[in-house]
């Protein structure tokens, strides 16, 4: 069951472990460009306006294979060194399985200050409360009309401060309108063809599929954050 205090206490305590340091750039041949990452070709813009090195995950939270990875995610997060940030890019390349709606919400919820706060409870309302999901079976997807929306969304948002009726507001604003359409720009220009992906810095692209499963991931993030880094 999800907790709403218990996962607060968690990120505050995961907020005041201080950041591994930065590690220095070894390269063992292990990590093969063109096999377990990809060159984004030319670099393109960062998702977020960090001065650090981003690493950026594309997901939705309707995506079953991001809903798989995001304890690592989380893992991933806590590992990375001071000189490293995380951001989210939301996908939405899905509209049946309502991730246009998911998306949006995502970059409401950011604008308002309140998603990183709801990204735990955002997966639980899909998964396992299923008060957001897209399924009216295990097998089969429930009719557009009957998709959760942007209101139902709101709810989970609220329990983290957001006012329900402002969220709604926002969501059909310009201002997300125009975040909607940077974020589908972005993923056209990452090249992204799938869900979970890891963008390092807008330069390099990679899958769990492509680093050979989950710790790899984080082995090998970790070693192009400090290519990166480097200058490499």
């Amino acid at each position: 069951m999800y907790r709403p205090a218990r996962a607060r206490r968690l990120q505050q305590q995961q907020r005041q472990r201080p950041a591994a340091p930065a590690t220095p750039f070894v390269d063992e041949g292990k990590w093969v460009e063109g096999k377990h990452y990809f060159r984004i070709e030319p670099a393109q813009a960062k998702v977020s306006g960090t001065d650090k090195v981003e690493v950026a995950e594309v997901f939705s939270y309707g995506c079953p294979a991001c809903n798989a990875f995001h304890p690592t995610m989380n893992e991933l997060a806590k590992q990375l060194p001071s000189n490293a940030a995380i951001a989210y890019l939301p996908a939405s390349f899905m509209p049946a399985e309502n991730w246009p709606m998911l998306q949006r919400a995502f970059l409401t919820a950011q604008s308002l200050g309140v998603a990183d706060k709801a990204n735990d409870a955002m997966y639980e309302a899909v998964w396992n409360t299923k008060v957001l999901s897209a399924m009216q079976t295990e097998t089969s997807l429930k009719p557009a009309s009957a998709l959760p929306t942007l209101d139902d969304a709101a709810k989970i948002y609220a329990k983290f401060g957001a006012d329900p009726k402002e969220f709604v507001a926002v969501a059909n604003s310009f201002a997300i309108n125009t975040k909607v359409k940077r974020a589908d720009d972005l993923l056209k220009a990452y090249g992204v063809e799938s869900t979970p992906t890891i963008v390092v810095n807008g330069k390099y692209r990679l899958t769990p599929g492509s680093a050979g499963g989950y710790d790899q991931t984080i082995e090998l993030v970790k070693w192009l954050v400090s290519k990166e880094a480097a200058g490499k």
